[in-house]
């Protein structure tokens, strides 16, 4: 394996049999070696393939400011996190995750707290990714010995949705999770009461929030079918769910300059309406 250049004497690049770089660590793997110069294997920790060539530059850029035993310990939280989530998941997740766990592990040793101000979103909205999220706290406080708090496991779930949706920046991510936030409080003012979120109701309301929240910070309009007939009835059936959707239709309008359909305010006025009735029979 030949150095293609160093980043630093424990990190440099090289190319696979494919031609494509590959990001090789390894602790003094390019100490006093050059470009051109074979790698002593022996020395080889983890390697590194990212495919897309923008995450592969931001990756080159992270590996060269984070230690090597921050890198191994970031590959074994994705490798935990891969076993249980199931799904595909972006590269980038190799650079934001390295970055942030880093960066809160160091922080806490400095006795330093950052609160996680959408903490009870995170739980109830994306409840399967903070569930995993806590297994890497214990991961982190096994290797480390430092404990993280559980706001830290709502960044981490946060990171872990980011890389499901393959989106390019983690901000995305917060403003859908913000939007969520705004629409269910606006629900809840509303009816003035708590909503059992381990409902299959609530599971779905949250889950059409998702999608909605998606395509607003995408810029993507709903194309949906008119259809005013069923929109006067679930109006006339569900007075007060749909005034509520108007409530959230303005908030939109106002925040976020767009425009409920008709449908779509249709579909948000039956999910608020079976929230809020969810132990009845509707």
């Amino acid at each position: 394996m030949i150095i293609k250049r160093s980043l630093n004497n424990n990190v440099v690049i090289t190319e696979n049999k494919d031609g494509i770089e590959q990001v090789v660590c390894g602790r003094g793997i390019a100490f006093k070696k050059k470009p051109g110069d074979e790698i002593d294997e022996s020395l080889i920790n983890q390697i590194f393939v990212l495919k897309n060539e923008q995450y592969n530059h931001r990756f080159q850029e992270i590996v060269t400011s984070i230690p090597l035993e921050y890198l191994d310990l970031a590959d074994d939280i994705i490798s935990l996190i891969r076993s249980y989530l199931g799904k595909k998941m972006s590269d980038s997740i190799y650079i934001t995750l390295s970055d942030h766990v880093f960066t809160a592990i160091e922080r806490a040793k400095e006795g330093i707290h950052m609160p996680n101000t959408m903490l009870w979103e995170i739980r109830n909205y994306y409840d399967s990714e903070y569930e995993i999220a806590l297994k890497v706290l214990d991961m982190i406080e096994e290797k480390t010995g430092v404990r993280l708090k559980d706001d830290e496991a709502g960044f981490i779930a946060l990171h872990i949705v980011n890389a499901e949706t393959d989106e390019s920046s983690l901000e995305k991510t917060m403003a859908q999770t913000k939007i969520i936030q705004e629409i269910a409080r606006i629900v809840r003012y509303y009816f003035g009461k708590e909503f059992d979120t381990e409902s299959v109701h609530y599971y779905r309301f949250i889950t059409h929030l998702k999608f909605f929240s998606q395509r607003l910070v995408r810029g993507t309009t709903y194309e949906g079918s008119e259809d005013d007939e069923l929109l006067n009835v679930v109006k006339k059936k569900y007075r007060e769910a749909f005034e509520c959707t108007e409530r959230v239709a303005e908030m939109i309008q106002r925040n976020y300059k767009y425009r409920l359909s008709d449908e779509e305010k249709l579909y948000l006025t039956i999910h608020i309406h079976r929230i809020v009735n969810q132990n009845d029979n509707h």
